[in-house]
């Protein structure tokens, strides 16, 4: 496989600011950026993912006082938010200026923004000197990555440069707040409901569904995603049920299966660990050597609900005959 170049903070500002796509680490999962202020780049994103110009694109900012440039009609509670989340792995989406392009927010009147704690990318922001849309650098639907490695097996010969910032600390997508009216939470992520909750009071949280071809409230609200290409099960095996032979299991602590663990997302049951190592697990086990990816059930609390709603969407609806 021919590898892009591995690039440079500065060559990447550089490319950016020159129209290009470039995948930049966060502490969630890589991103495939382009300069949000044009439509051209963000064209560019679209292709080499073969995203769908239905769902949205989230806006990438280095500095609080960047929001206002993006959105408009900002609550006190965004600040409020944005002093308490940020830099980290939450999004918010707020009413935006006309200077972002439709095509980045799939033609909604909003935008999704976020200051990523990363230190890569918050040079990388800064020095390509405008705000960047960064939908996670994947293939549309597959598996997110979450190290550059992962990055350049899927977009390689996509894109015009990887920076490798090493394997994500979070490693699920951001959530995702709308203050778009009520306070509502269209994602969950690292920042779980009771957290936006702490600061703002009560907050809604939808089930995000999606109805294909039309534009989306946020991004990841298909109903299908973050599929490997070996099929993944995540639930209860039926009894009975004979599992393939070649059947990897991804264990979550220490409650006991229908076969013994390939894997543990955390001995311990730590959900903050398990988070951070599921789409590396997915990635390492979508290979010719399995047939059936097994996922053990995982709390759905906290950060769980994160890591539920992914394997919800990757997984099939009913284990192979």
């Amino acid at each position: 496989m021919q590898y892009p170049p591995w690039t440079s903070v500065s060559e990447a500002a550089k490319l950016l600011k020159a129209g290009e796509v470039v995948a930049i680490p966060t502490e969630t999962v890589y991103g495939l950026a382009g300069n949000a202020f044009d439509p051209q780049a963000l064209a560019k994103i679209f292709a080499a993912k073969e995203r769908p110009t239905f769902d949205p694109l989230i806006v990438h900012i280095c500095d609080i006082s960047q929001l206002a440039d993006i959105a408009k009609d900002i609550p006190e509670a965004a600040y409020k938010l944005a002093r308490t989340y940020w830099p980290g792995p939450m999004t918010m989406i707020l009413p935006k200026k006309d200077c972002i392009p439709d095509l980045c927010t799939s033609g909604l009147p909003s935008v999704a923004v976020r200051f990523p704690s990363h230190p890569v990318a918050r040079q990388i922001i800064q020095e390509a000197g405008v705000p960047l849309a960064a939908p996670s650098a994947n293939l549309f639907k597959h598996v997110s990555p979450t190290t550059a490695e992962h990055v350049a097996s899927q977009l390689a010969d996509r894109i015009a440069g990887i920076v490798d910032g090493g394997p994500c600390s979070v490693g699920v997508e951001s959530s995702i707040i709308s203050l778009v009216g009520e306070p509502t939470v269209l994602r969950p992520g690292a920042i779980t409901p009771e957290m936006f909750a702490d600061i703002l009071g009560d907050v809604k949280v939808k089930e995000s569904t999606s109805k294909p071809g039309q534009a989306m409230q946020a991004p990841g609200q298909c109903d299908t995603h973050y599929r490997p290409q070996v099929p993944l099960y995540f639930g209860k095996v039926p009894e009975g049920y004979v599992l393939p032979k070649k059947t990897a299991r991804i264990a979550f602590g220490t409650q006991e299966g229908p076969i013994p663990a390939t894997v543990n997302l955390s001995e311990t049951g730590n959900l903050t660990e398990a988070t951070a190592k599921i789409y590396a697990f997915m990635h390492d086990l979508d290979t010719p050597d399995y047939e059936l990816i097994l996922v053990d059930p995982i709390p759905n609390t906290g950060v769980g609900m994160a890591l539920n709603d992914r394997l919800k969407r990757a997984s099939i609806k009913q284990l192979p005959v």
